[in-house]
């Protein structure tokens, strides 16, 4: 099993060297750079992104075990240290001539699906001959499990608002924003907007889940050049929105992100946060899937798909998309 990831900086002076490895050819100006690198010295240059996918990884590895499965797990991320192209030479000199791959990602798109495979064909390329098969299992927006564990954090985080609020607080998710041509390209379906549809409709799975009617799904954390219109609204945005149309509290859901990344802790818990207290409005953020037991559950299941022609679990009528073996695209002109 080979957990791929994006990466991230441990120390101060690995923040722009990762920031440019994340940006490289995008046309990011510099001065996004900047302002993005203070996010990270906020919090002393670490990323909060390998620590927890560490966790996951051994909640992944108690899962099997428990199950009785001898799977070996190994890490490589796409920017930054252990880097996929050493993880999978790593594999190769243990003798590995097949493994499945798990992105950390529910999702399709680009940055989500697409960009992953990129890595696992580069990776598979620096190795050569020796390279293992590398199967990415499928994209998870829609499983039961990762509804779930949703669904129930969300109920947490109403919770943690003051009784008078609750009743009226308007529930909002989030997603990481793209750029919007690249939204616009074509998904396995022949139909474009395949990112944005999955997050719309993992946003209702778990608000019917809740058993909420109302709620919005925004964006966050975009970049690249200002003149690059990328989806919107930005979360910042709909909070004074929704202040204007009366509403007093929020519950905000990272539907988008499997766990508490910077751009969760710093888009939402540092700036969203503030922007609602500006506002007045009470505020509660829901938590990530990824600390839920649940969640390595899910990434067993997902391997079963293939080790055992387990049936899929979803919740939706979208496909079963970004599962191929070495980097090959699911779908034509996907």
């Amino acid at each position: 099993m080979l957990f791929l990831s994006f990466g991230g900086p441990e120390g101060p002076e690995e923040v722009r060297p990762f920031l440019e490895n994340v940006t490289r050819g995008r046309g990011v100006p510099p001065e996004r750079l900047d302002e993005v690198a203070e996010h990270y010295h906020h919090f002393g240059g670490v990323s909060p992104i390998n620590r927890l996918n560490h966790e996951i990884i051994a909640a992944l590895e108690a899962e099997l075990a428990a199950q009785g499965r001898e799977l070996p797990v190994y890490f490589g991320n796409r920017n930054w240290h252990p880097m996929v192209e050493d993880t999978v030479a790593k594999m190769a000199d243990d003798g590995v001539r097949r493994a499945l791959v798990f992105a950390t990602s529910a999702w399709g798109g680009y940055s989500g699906c697409k960009q992953y495979h990129e890595d696992i064909a580069r990776a598979r390329e620096a190795v050569g001959e020796r390279a293992p098969e590398l199967v990415k299992l499928r994209q998870f927006f829609d499983h039961p499990l990762f509804v779930e564990a949703n669904a129930d954090a969300v109920r947490r985080a109403f919770e943690e608002l003051d009784p008078a609020e609750r009743e009226q607080a308007r529930l909002v998710f989030t997603a990481h924003s793209i750029p919007l041509r690249a939204d616009d390209q074509e998904g396995p379906d022949g139909r474009p907007r395949w990112y944005s549809r999955q997050v719309a409709e993992a946003a209702r799975l778990v608000a019917e889940a809740v058993g909420v009617d109302g709620y919005d799904v925004v964006w966050q954390s975009r970049s690249g050049p200002p003149q690059v219109p990328w989806l919107e609204p930005d979360i910042c945005d709909h909070l004074e929105d929704l202040h204007a149309k009366g509403v007093q509290a929020v519950v905000v859901s990272p539907v988008g992100f499997i766990s508490d990344h910077l751009e969760v802790i710093w888009d939402l818990d540092n700036e969203a946060k503030d922007k609602a207290a500006e506002l007045g409005m009470g505020f509660a953020r829901a938590g990530t899937a990824g600390p839920d037991p649940r969640f390595a559950k899910l990434i067993t299941e997902l391997i079963a798909e293939h080790t055992d022609g387990a049936e899929p679990r979803k919740l939706s009528e979208l496909p079963a998309a970004g599962s191929t073996a070495n980097g090959e695209p699911c779908a034509p002109g996907c």
